[in-house]
Order: C-alpha cells, then sequence, then structure tokens
C-alpha cells in the first residue's frame, strides 16, 4: 500500500523524491517521511499527514541537499499514525536508513532477541525491527549492506519492498521485493527507485522490475547487480522500455484524477480492444488466449478472484461466459479462496482479475491454483506487475495510468477483455453462428461512442447529485448483467462520498431491504430495455408505492419507467451483455459529484489505497 520513492545520481535528491511520493499519493497513507544524504551527514524529516506537510517541515527544518535520498508514504499497519512511526527508520547506530512496504510476520519474537543483545528501539513498527536485524546480521557476519540484507532477508516472514542505504557507503542503495512492488528506473549514471515508474517517468524510460524475491544492489558507475535472496544467486536484469507518458499522470485541466479517468473511457475501451478486434477479418485475436486454447476449450469451469471493482467485472464475466460461451463460471473473492480450502483440479481456469495487478489477496489465490494444477490466466492493467509475471498466460488491459483510488476505467476495460475472451471462446466451440459472431464485432466497434454519449448525461446527473447529496443512505437494483453494475455503483457510493449504499438484485429487495424504504430513501434502478425490463418496472412499482426516491438508469427512448421515476437518466441502446459499459457510467459520474459536493477528497478517500499489497 505505501510508498516507496529513492534516487542516486547526480541531481538534487529531494525535489525528485517529493514529486514522486506526491505522484504515489494514490496509493493511500497516513503519514510520510524522507531521509536525504548530503555527504556529512544524514538529513531525516517525517511527519503524519500529507506529502505537502512533509514538504514545509523539510524545508524548515532540514538540509535539502544532496543527490541520495528515499522516501516514503507509510499506510499504518504495526503502530499508529504518528511522526515517530512514519519511515523512514535509523538502525540503532544511525548508519542504516530503510524505507519498507509490507509487513514482517514474524518481527516480534526477532525484536525480542535484539533486544537481548542490547538493541533499543523507539517506534511500534516491524520496519524498525528489519533494518536493525540487518545492522546486527552486518556486524555479527562481518559483510557488506547488500550480503547482509540477502541473510537477514531469509530470517523474515512476510512481505515487503525495501530500499536501504548505509551512510559510509554514499555511493550504493541496496533494495529487495517479495510480494510488494518495486521498479528501478535506469538512467545516465543514475537510478530511481519507486514503487511504480510514475515517479521518474519524465527523467527515463528505463525500468527494471524485481521479480519476488530478488534484490538488486544499486552502484554509482556500475550496472546493477541482481540476486536471488533465497540462495544468492546472480539473475540478470530485463530492462523494459516504458510505453507512459507524463500527460497520463498528471490531471490535463480536470479537477480531479477520478473524473479525468471516468471521460477516458472511451479512448481506454478502444485501445483495450484494438489489434484484438478485427472486424473485417471476423476474428479475435488474443495471444494469450490463442497459444492456450485447448486450456479454454476443455476446461470444465472457470474459477474468477478478484477484490473490490475487479470483483465486480469478474460478476459481469461470469454471466458473459455463461451467456455466451455456455462455460460454468464460479467468481470467488480472492480474499476468501485460499482459506476454504477449495477445490481445484487440472481442468479447472483460473482467471484472476487486478488492476495493479500486485493485490495479494489475488497472488495468493494465484499459487495455490497452480500448486493444485489449474491453468491461471491473469487480467490486469500494469505492464511487469506480479500477477503479470505469476500467471501462466494473460491479457493486459491497457487503460493507462489510473490514479484516482476509486476504479472507473479498469471497471469497463477489464469487462473489455473478458468479454473478446467470452466471443472468442463462442465461436470457437461452435455457440455462435458466423453472423452472431460478426455482429457482435461490428457492435462491440460502437462501445466506445457509446461511452461518449452515456458522458453527454454529466449536467443532469450534477444536478441530481445535487438533491441526494445529503443522503444518508442508498440502494442500487439491477438484474442480470446489471447486478454487478448496481454492486459496483453502491460501492462507488460508499469509497468516496462515505454515504452508506448496498446493491442488491432487483427482485432480492422484497426479501427484507425494502424496510428500509421510505421517503428518504434514493433507489437507484438500473432498467435497460433489455434484461428483465417488465420484471424492474414492476420492483420500481414496489418503491414507488412506499414513497421512495427513484433515479433511473434507462435505455434511449424509454416511456414506461420514465413516467414512474423521479429522474431518469438515459444511455444508448447495444446488447443486453454490453449494458454494464454504459449503465456504469452515469452511477461513476453520481459518486463523483456527491463527493465533490460533500468536500471528499475524491482521489485519495479516507484508509482507502489503491494498490492492496497486504492480505
Amino acid at each position: 500500500m505505501c510508498g516507496i520513492v529513492g534516487y542516486i545520481g547526480h541531481r538534487d535528491a529531494y525535489p525528485i523524491i517529493i514529486k514522486g511520493l506526491q505522484r504515489l499519493e494514490y496509493r493511500g497513507y497516513d503519514s510520510a517521511g524522507i531521509a536525504l544524504y548530503d555527504g556529512n551527514a544524514i538529513n531525516l524529516s517525517k511527519t503524519k499527514g500529507k506529502v505537502e506537510d512533509l514538504k514545509k517541515k523539510s524545508e524548515e527544518q532540514i538540509s535539502t541537499k544532496g543527490s541520495l535520498g528515499i522516501g516514503h508514504t507509510r499506510w499504518a499497519t504495526h503502530g499508529v499514525p504518528n511522526d515517530v512511526n512514519s519511515h523512514p527508520h535509523y538502525s540503532n547506530s544511525g548508519d542504516l536508513v530503510i524505507i519498507h512496504n509490507g509487513i514482517i510476520e514474524n518481527y516480534e519474537s526477532i525484536k525480542k532477541e535484539l533486544i537481548i543483545r542490547g538493541y533499543t528501539f523507539h517506534s511500534d513498527t516491524d520496519t524498525e525491527v528489519l533494518v536493525n536485524l540487518i545492522e546486527e546480521v552486518k556486524k555479527k557476519e562481518d559483510v557488506k549492506l547488500g550480503k547482509a540484507v540477502q541473510l537477514a532477508l531469509n530470517e523474515v516472514v512476510g512481505a515487503y519492498a525495501i530500499a536501504v542505504f548505509d551512510k559510509q557507503k554514499p555511493d550504493e542503495i541496496v533494495v529487495a521485493k517479495l510480494g510488494s512492488p518495486l521498479a528501478i528506473g535506469v538512467g545516465e549514471n543514475e537510478f530511481f527507485i519507486a514503487s511504480d515508474a510514475s515517479p521518474f517517468i519524465e527523467f527515463t524510460n528505463n525500468a527494471i522490475y524485481l521479480a519476488d524475491e530478488e534484490m538488486a544492489v544499486i552502484r554509482l558507475g556500475k550496472e546493477i547487480k541482481l540476486r536471488k535472496i533465497k540462495d544468492d544467486a546472480i539473475t540478470y536484469p530485463n530492462i523494459l522500455e516504458l510505453k507512459m507518458n507524463i500527460e497520463e499522470i498528471e490531471k490535463g485541466g480536470y479537477d480531479h484524477f477520478m473524473l479525468k479517468e471516468i471521460y477516458e473511457q472511451p479512448r481506454a475501451i478502444l485501445d483495450t480492444y484494438r489489434g484484438r478486434l478485427r472486424t473485417e477479418q471476423g476474428l479475435i485475436k488474443m495471444a494469450g488466449v490463442d497459444e492456450h486454447l485447448d486450456k479454454f476449450m476443455n476446461a470444465n469451469r472457470i474459477i474468477i478472484v478478484a477484490c473490490g471493482t475487479s470483483w465486480h467485472a469478474g460478476l459481469v464475466a461470469e454471466y458473459i461466459f455463461e451467456d455466451l460461451a455456455r462455460i460454468p463460471v464460479e467468481v470467488e473473492y480472492a480474499s476468501e479462496f485460499r482459506y476454504r480450502n477449495p477445490v481445484i483440479t487440472d481442468k479447472d481456469v483460473l482467471i484472476a482479475i487486478s488492476q495493479s495487478g500486485e493485490t495479494a489477496d489475488t497472488l495468493a489465490a494465484i499459487k495455490l491454483a497452480k500448486e493444485n494444477g489449474a491453468f491461471v490466466f491473469g487480467v490486469c492493467n500494469v505492464v511487469g506487475s506480479s500477477i503479470a509475471r505469476e500467471t501462466d498466460a494473460g491479457a493486459y488491459t491497457h487503460a493507462g495510468p489510473e490514479i484516482g483510488v476509486a476504479s472507473t476505467k479498469a471497471f469497463t476495460t477489464q469487462i473489455t477483455v473478458l468479454t473478446l475472451i467470452a466471443l472468442k471462446l463462442a465461436k470457437e466451440k461452435g455457440v455462435f453462428s458466423e453472423a452472431r459472431f460478426r455482429e457482435y464485432l461490428v457492435e462491440m466497434e460502437t462501445i466506445p461512442a457509446k461511452v461518449e454519449k452515456a458522458l453527454e448525461s454529466n449536467p443532469l446527473v450534477e444536478i441530481i447529485s445535487e438533491v441526494y447529496k445529503d443522503s444518508t443512505n442508498a440502494l442500487y437494483l439491477g438484474r442480470g448483467y446489471n447486478f454487478p453494475v448496481a454492486l459496483e455503483g453502491a460501492l462507488k457510493l460508499k469509497e468516496i462520498s462515505y454515504i452508506h449504499a448496498e446493491g442488491y438484485p432487483a427482485a432480492e429487495m422484497k426479501h427484507g431491504p425494502i424496510a428500509l424504504i421510505d421517503e428518504q430513501m434514493p433507489v437507484f434502478v438500473i432498467a435497460t430495455k433489455l434484461g428483465h425490463y417488465e420484471k424492474v418496472v414492476s420492483n420500481i412499482q414496489e418503491i414507488k408505492s412506499r414513497k421512495g426516491k427513484i433515479i433511473a438508469i434507462v435505455t434511449e427512448g424509454d416511456e414506461q419507467v420514465t413516467e414512474l421515476a423521479d429522474h431518469v437518466v438515459e444511455v444508448p441502446e447495444t446488447f443486453e451483455s454490453l449494458t454494464p459499459l454504459l449503465t456504469t457510467i452515469p452511477l461513476q459520474l453520481l459518486s463523483y459529484h456527491i463527493a465533490v459536493m460533500r468536500g471528499c477528497n475524491v482521489d485519495q478517500p479516507r484508509n482507502l489505497a489503491k494498490s492492496v499489497t497486504v492480505e
């Protein structure tokens, strides 16, 4: 969850690290810190609060000179959010300084042993234990910092991405990774370290992504040395050329990243099917599926694992795969999957979905599935991420960087990828005729333009938002393909406006939730032309008779629901299986506007992190 930034080179480290931390604010955090080495002393500053608070404190209280430095944004696990528990942390000698993302699970036993050996601790963190363990190993074994890190990490249990330096060796930073992301930017006689590439994209397009249980010793004037932590075996870096550009991680004139990303969806969907959807040729080309087509064709079932918004995309995919390709699908919370002793066989295909590609629970589910012989396919947005590396095959969404914590374009691009796979399998299995298959390809190509059309509802949605911004509860109802959209709409409202909201299948309303409905309860109903329309109309009538406020998402030209609802937002007509790509748009806009009107931090909602890299 935390954000890591480091620099060693010929530039001033301070502005690079501060700006890098600001770029990583989307990850979620409660405190921040920085350590700089100017050739004489380590200058350390850290504080509870935002990076802007750290910037002000640092410039008032410490020297910001030095071409070596590390910075951190912390999301509290061990110890409350305060200045002392913030990173970086010193070792007892004051020579070693560390930043750490993750959890050291056996820190208590290590801490007790270190106290016996004379070490003292000033914070409640597992990280301060780790840096002193490294110091103890370095002293006891009489080894260099890199070797000390390797030996120490073999004694810990947990997850980590770390960067540590020794003031006695000011030309070196040691980094290591297990379960939390870490990238190294490679420049001309300079190196950058970060949780993702966004902090250094304007300085270099070349990056190395550390694999799990891998470490690197970064020295000025020398090539990076990569080693396996377990056995110290040498590995060789794969330097990737980044495709990201600086404009993608700036707001581009929008007030918030979330709004920018909502409006990027037409392009993101187009980019996701570009090159894969080949209408003129009448085919879908996806290397990850094509090369393992037999696994999908012979699968007894597909298991989808994901968390949060990605889980909702998986629920949409369940309808799509079963309806179009006639393959049985189970959708699981990744966080529960491995703890319920699931039945997995080599006849199963597991699809793991994650925007970041670093979700800890999803990675654990992947590991379990592979151990039981299942074929594992990944759907993620971040090139070089852990899920991209750990799966047998996969497909990237091409959403571009998503900075807002509340996912928007991740949801629609994940559905796009999963729809392409389902359509391809439907064709290969003979479920679809050639004519029907081509109809779907043509309709898929219209979706970006139809999303553009759905975005034109923004002024109306803003007016509706003003009416309901002070609500304390809300219900979201949908049926079939749009039941998961109701869940996603409710999640968005909860995440960024802090209004309690719940999503239900529309028919389930009378099995309990109807008791909540009165004149104070807004009920958001997805009532598109296709998909049990008459049944949903009946549900709307039940709400109306109990004086609930009805906000309906309908197909253009709808008359029946329009007469019943208090507010109506229209979306273009499309095939039923593709409606989630459109009906989610006004719900995203609604959550955004309500949150802004309530004065909430839209891009960085409280207590949340973009990339959940711990269980």
